[in-house]
């Protein structure tokens, strides 16, 4: 019942800035350092993740997320909108620090919601605190980004020091896995969680191996594992990879679980692992199913993008973003006010039920941090269950 109440209490919040007086933005010509309303006008909030190449499906969604708390934003106050700036990184941290210096170049940025995965966060970060936009990720979980003493970093959920244990736990407890093989990608992201997993498993994991991001032949790891004697597959990157190699891997008559993290969450893994193959497969992610998001945000997400479900961390990113527009409605209108204010801020998401509450690090309260366990079921990624905590 108490959190039923936090979820009413916050979705009355948003709907209540984002309806009260659109004439908010209309004195004449009031200053930026005096706070005036009108500075609010033409504002930028980037976008900051793939939405082309091989990890697209994640951060379309998360955009898309994004996109439709401005398009709502800017219906409630036309007079003063606020702009969406996309900034696709492809998911490939060698494109990061041009697009992030692109970003801070334009004075009208005054928010980054990303970015979206941890290796171009990486070298994209650093650019951001230099010149003091605030960012917020939906998504990037590796566990060193809230280590480097950035005052604009922002994590709007758990980091892999939640997954991966979450993870390890479940190939344990629930698929009671005796033998575990893991593999990453090698990625800060990949990497990272897989290091987590072993921890939990210890004795467990009688192999580890790495692949590369990109590979495409997977035919003499599969040969191994399969030859391991694991039940369960424990793979941290991303769905392209996972995909390709979970079907060479029961192509080579392997009959165990593959369990992967929040980077192959998405509804491409399925089909490019194929519907059959893809079957069973256990996805991880610190975040609620967003197909089941509070108040009217599947409903509004559908009717935004022709009927499609919201994706992992949409429903996220429609918070983030939310608490950026909350505080630019507030008269925030510089970057250093912005990030003081989503550093400062408390109040529950309406659509996640989330309280984003940051610790001085960056990171989300700890108390607010869940992991749920995905299932492939024909050919859909269904919610499984909350992993627990301990």
């Amino acid at each position: 019942m108490r959190q039923k109440l936090f979820r009413a209490v916050g979705a009355a919040a948003v709907a209540a800035f984002m309806l009260g007086g659109t004439a908010a933005c209309k004195a004449d010509s009031p200053s930026e350092s005096s706070g005036g309303d009108s500075a609010a006008c033409g504002l930028k909030i980037g976008f900051f993740g793939a939405l082309t190449g091989d990890a697209a499906g994640l951060g379309i969604h998360m955009r898309n997320g994004t996109k439709l708390a401005i398009d709502q934003y800017n219906t409630a106050n036309a007079d003063c909108k606020v702009e969406l700036l996309p900034l696709d990184s492809q998911g490939d941290p060698a494109k990061a620090p041009a697009l992030a210096q692109q970003a801070v170049g334009d004075a009208k940025v005054i928010a980054i919601i990303g970015p979206a995965f941890s290796g171009e966060s990486e070298v994209a970060d650093p650019i951001f605190e230099a010149e003091g936009v605030p960012t917020i990720t939906p998504s990037a979980t590796r566990p060193s980004l809230s280590t480097k003493g950035w005052k604009t970093f922002h994590r709007g959920v758990g980091n892999d020091e939640s997954q991966g244990p979450a993870a390890g736990r479940y190939i344990d407890q629930v698929l009671k896995a005796e033998k575990v093989y893991v593999v990453d990608d090698q990625s800060a992201y990949g990497a990272g969680l897989a290091d987590e997993v072993k921890k939990v498993l210890g004795a467990k994991v009688v192999q580890s191996d790495k692949v590369q991001v990109k590979q495409t032949d997977f035919s003499a790891i599969s040969t191994k594992i399969a030859n391991s004697g694991a039940t369960s597959l424990f793979f941290g990157g991303y769905y392209t990879e996972a995909g390709l190699l979970l079907k060479q891997l029961k192509g080579a008559g392997w009959k165990g679980t593959m369990v992967a993290g929040d980077g192959v969450n998405d509804a491409n893994f399925v089909t490019v692992a194929g519907q059959a193959v893809a079957e069973g497969t256990i996805l991880t992610c610190p975040c609620a199913p967003a197909t089941e998001a509070k108040g009217t945000f599947v409903t509004d997400y559908k009717a935004a993008f022709d009927n499609a479900e919201p994706g992992t961390y949409a429903d996220v990113s429609f918070d983030i973003t939310n608490i950026a527009l909350e505080g630019i409605k507030a008269g925030n209108t510089t970057r250093d006010k912005l990030n003081t204010f989503i550093s400062g801020y408390n109040a529950a998401g309406a659509a996640t039920g989330v309280t984003y509450k940051f610790e001085a690090t960056g990171e989300l309260d700890p108390a607010q941090v869940l992991v749920w366990a995905f299932k492939v079921q024909a050919g859909k990624v269904v919610p499984d269950q909350e992993i627990p905590k301990s």
